[in-house]
């Protein structure tokens, strides 16, 4: 069991990049854990609990949290590309255009010279290529799309989320408040009354500007071996990623998108469009100690059939150590193990997001979530990513102030309920 709470074979599977050791270690831990956890349980249901089982559990627990930890960042890892030009090169479908732009933008990110950029902006392409360089210069296509990829990875809400890529500062979205008349009738029964029309009002999510500042000696920039579109990529992945998931969840929606916690929240036996329905976990601050998966259940069956088919839960690491403890009427465990490395986990079948920017389990917080985010919640990319190059403020490091338009917010207030740690 000690040999479990070193964390010397998860820093050697970390160090090694060993994706499958690392998930080895994963699960057995988590055996571990189930047993302790079972002996801590029978220990409460006869009233013998023994306060060094329920600091074993915790050792666990915190070290599970870890080891998950360390296995998403090796599973991620494995996915980022190297920065070689072998690996980051021009599709070979490009046109002509995107090889010029492209080859214009290496030369701007090397050198700062932007006379190619430039000349782009006389031609056809101008609206889509820069805007000078008080604004920067857009990146090629494929550094975008590149940017895009990698944010899917890492960043939680987003890759569960609905998706749209405009063209404008702001996206506007009709929705129905209520439909048009409908019902049966037999083929000559005579209609008593006209069809009323539909009643639509409007959902608008502006795009904000999100950036990262990455650095780079003039040597990097000189070496040929790197590929500049993938350095950049990596370089803001990570600060965007750690951004947008703040703010997906709890952005004010003043310069940031609107998260889906920072709407109206109301019982769910008085929802109404506008605001997101919670129930009520029944404890201050916890799950109750008698029926302690109750509260999950409820708010699994608060969802419609529609939405709950693609249910995901959303929560952190923390709240998620806490349900890993519970078990249903029939002694099985809630929460299960991904089935494989970078698999999510998953709770009563339903797969698990993390985001750490939810918040931890106290009186009153809404820290579990639940819902089709697909449809519930929408992220909004305004089409293109900028690069301004900036050699003078920290000399001898050229700085590049990368750019892009992000919005967000919650699109079907229907799709989306939440788990309120309250006695009532």
């Amino acid at each position: 069991m000690e040999q479990l709470l070193n964390p010397s074979p998860e820093i050697k599977s970390a160090a090694n990049g060993d994706v499958g050791a690392a998930f080895d270690d994963f699960m057995r831990s988590f055996e571990a854990f189930k047993s302790d956890n079972d002996t801590r349980l029978e220990q409460i249901e006869r009233r013998s609990a023994d306060v060094l089982s329920d600091h074993k559990v915790e050792r666990i627990n915190s070290a599970l949290t870890e080891q998950k930890r360390v296995l998403d960042e090796l599973v991620l890892r494995g996915r980022r590309p190297s920065l070689g030009n072998s690996l980051g090169g021009v599709s070979q479908m490009a046109s002509g255009a995107e090889l010029e732009h492209r080859s214009a933008f290496d030369t701007y990110v090397r050198n700062g010279e932007s006379s190619g950029l430039k000349r782009l902006e006389g031609k056809a392409l101008a609206v889509s290529t820069g805007s000078g360089a008080d604004g920067g210069y857009l990146v090629p296509e494929e550094t975008e799309r590149e940017i895009g990829r990698r944010l899917a990875n890492i960043s939680p809400i987003r890759a569960i989320a609905g998706y749209r890529q405009v063209s404008s500062n702001v996206y506007r979205k009709p929705f129905l408040i209520s439909g048009a008349a409908t019902g049966w009738v037999g083929e000559t029964t005579a209609r008593s009354t006209p069809t009323t029309s539909p009643t639509l009002a409007e959902l608008a999510f502006p795009t904000v500007e999100l950036y990262a500042m990455p650095a780079a000696t003039q040597t990097l920039l000189d070496d040929s071996a790197v590929n500049i579109d993938e350095w950049i990529a990596a370089e803001v992945d990570t600060v965007f990623a750690e951004q947008e998931g703040a703010a997906f969840v709890n952005g004010t929606g003043t310069n940031t998108p609107k998260g889906f916690l920072q709407y109206d929240k109301v019982a769910e036996s008085s929802w109404s469009w506008t605001n997101l329905g919670f129930v009520i976990s029944g404890a201050d601050g916890e799950f109750p100690v008698e029926n302690p998966s109750d509260p999950l259940v409820d708010l699994v069956y608060a969802l419609k059939a529609g939405y709950r088919q693609n249910g995901t839960f959303v929560m952190n690491r923390r709240t998620q150590g806490e349900i890993r403890k519970l078990k249903d009427e029939n002694g099985h465990y809630l929460w299960t193990p991904p089935a494989q490395a970078g698999a999510p986990a998953n709770l009563m079948g339903f797969p698990i997001a993390e985001a750490e920017d939810m918040p931890d389990m106290a009186e009153d917080s809404y820290s579990i979530a639940f819902g089709d985010f697909r449809r519930g919640y929408l992220v909004i990319d305004r089409q293109g990513v900028r690069v301004l190059r900036d050699p003078y403020s920290s000399k001898p490091y050229v700085l590049f102030y990368v750019t892009k338009r992000v919005g967000g917010g919650v699109q079907d207030f229907d799709a989306i309920k939440l788990l309120k740690f309250s006695a009532a």
